[in-house]
């Protein structure tokens, strides 16, 4: 993809921030002073002010990209986004459609899932999966496979006070994940950032998700 950034989509992505901003982060917990809160301004009450965001992939065509010959790979940026939010401490997550007949818990799924990936992987450097830790959500019953709202809610319920967002490449499932909560994102439109820039995803963590 050419990644080169035409006067026409830096104005897109400008909108984009701009409708992220005022839209999904809402009114910024750096406006509230200590006379807005009644609290006394310090680092614990800049704490409870931040809402930390979460960020929750689909696998295949978003992070990871199948190959004809079968084989798989990271999608061109993915390595290096997942970088930069680890960077920046911000948890990922993967919700995701695999079998439920390969285990009887999602640490199992997820682990017959690791193992399908890795048996097929011809990148340079493995899947990160460590970075996702406990947070690769599976159906637990082939009804709750997505676009069912299952894998979302579970994902959701999990997630406490953080703001939660959804990145995948089909629009189904990003208008989907909208509905029940999530700032959405369609990764890999043409003149558009290939992933919801890091800055962004920093921003969400500015205010509570009310």
């Amino acid at each position: 993809m050419n990644r080169s950034v035409s006067k026409g989509s830096a104005w897109a992505i400008l909108a984009l921030s701009t409708a992220l901003v005022s839209t999904a982060v809402g009114p910024s917990a750096s406006a509230a002073t200590p006379k807005d809160t009644g609290e006394v301004a310090g680092p614990a009450a800049a704490a409870r002010q931040r809402a930390c965001p979460i960020v929750y992939f689909d696998l295949g065509e978003t992070l990871v990209h199948t190959a004809d010959d079968g084989s798989t790979s990271y999608q061109p940026g993915a390595a290096a986004y997942l970088r930069a939010l680890r960077v920046r401490g911000i948890p990922v997550g993967l919700i995701t459609n695999v079998p439920s007949s390969w285990g009887a818990t999602d640490a199992e799924r997820a682990a017959r899932l690791r193992q399908e990936v890795d048996s097929t992987w011809q990148g340079s450097a493995p899947f990160a999966w460590r970075d996702f830790g406990d947070r690769i959500l599976t159906p637990r019953t082939e009804a709750e496979r997505k676009p069912a709202p299952a894998l979302w809610q579970r994902a959701k319920a999990g997630s406490g006070h953080c703001r939660v967002v959804y990145q995948a490449e089909t629009a189904e499932e990003v208008r989907a994940a909208s509905a029940l909560g999530f700032v959405p994102y369609q990764v890999g439109r043409p003149h558009l950032p290939a992933f919801l820039p890091v800055g962004l995803v920093e921003l969400l963590g500015l205010s509570s998700p009310g």
